[in-house]
């Protein structure tokens, strides 16, 4: 906040002085319209005028991602609320299995085998034993 007010002072000093700088008078001529002014004035007028167009034409845009970042906010707030409904119920659904067979609960669950890799598997560590004569015949070239 405290930068854009500095950038601003800054704006107004620098647009004081070009306007001191450029006290030429100068004639702008539009269709049937004319306006005698300060060549500063008229310079400074049409930066004016183009930032209002600037901001009237991008104005749609912005108010549109405003209202789509509120949907946003809206829907993960809402999907925050289903993901805490739903650990609620399973840690209700886990207490209920475990009530209706203590036995299991009792056991520690048992580990997947890691997966072992196709290097492994290539190399020989989960080959079955292959007779002698299958593996020769298969080895040699024809």
């Amino acid at each position: 906040m405290q930068l854009m007010l500095i950038l601003g002072i800054a704006f107004a000093i620098g647009a004081v002085l070009f306007a001191l700088q450029n006290t030429a008078a100068i004639t702008v001529a539009f269709a049937v319209w004319q306006f005698e002014g300060s060549q500063a004035l008229v310079l400074l007028l049409s930066l004016g005028l183009g930032v209002l167009i600037t901001c009237l034409v991008s104005s749609p845009t912005v108010i549109r991602r405003q209202w789509e970042a509120t949907r946003m906010r809206r829907q993960i707030v809402d999907l925050e609320r289903q993901v805490a409904e739903l650990q609620r119920r399973e840690a209700e659904l886990v207490a209920k299995v475990q009530q209706l067979s203590p036995d299991a609960a009792s056991e520690p669950p048992t580990e997947p085998k890691p997966y072992v890799g196709l290097r492994s598997l290539l190399g020989g560590a989960g080959k079955e034993s292959v007779p002698a004569s299958e593996s020769s015949t298969s080895d040699t070239p024809r």
